[in-house]
């Protein structure tokens, strides 16, 4: 069982690696990867109050997979982002990494995630807002960004609390 403990932290260097896309071969390692990372993300609720989402990179498994757990469980592999808006907001991100630490940045307000299902079938979703913000989270985690880099300025961190 996967638990807060086996969550990668902030200054592992697997955390800033481009993950390796998820291939058709590696199918039926997914429903695996995926109790994983809900083990995982349940415990960070449990201890921190909050978490709608984790990517795989997290724990260590470095393929472009992430997971999230909304009105219902979204497996999303190797995701595309489309139709970025210009319309951006500001907010206060956190993250399972670095559980105590909110960091300032902006996203944008929508746009299209493009990818495939644990089936391999092909999938659109056009979200705003709050998924929107949390999609861009998780899909930096693939390419090996953390929210500490995309800080608004160096004022823009601050501990939870």
């Amino acid at each position: 069982m996967k638990t807060i403990h086996d969550i990668l932290k902030l200054g592992d260097a697997r955390l800033y690696e481009i993950c390796e896309p998820v291939v058709e071969s590696d199918l039926q390692l997914v429903p695996v990867w995926v109790q994983q990372l809900h083990e995982a993300m349940e415990d960070i609720r449990r201890v921190y109050g909050f978490g709608r989402a984790i990517a795989a990179p997290q724990l260590g498994i470095m393929k472009r997979m992430f997971y999230l757990n909304l009105d219902r469980p979204y497996i999303v592999l190797n995701p595309e982002l489309k139709d970025l808006s210009k319309d951006q907001f500001e907010l206060w991100d956190d993250c399972m990494s670095f559980p105590n630490l909110l960091v300032r940045v902006q996203r944008h307000q929508s746009l299209t995630l493009e990818y495939l299902d644990e089936n391999w079938e092909p999938q659109s979703w056009k979200v705003e807002g709050a998924i929107s913000e949390l999609i861009q989270h998780e899909y930096d985690h693939l390419n090996g960004v953390l929210c500490t880099m995309r800080a608004i300025d160096e004022k823009s961190f601050r501990w939870k609390g």
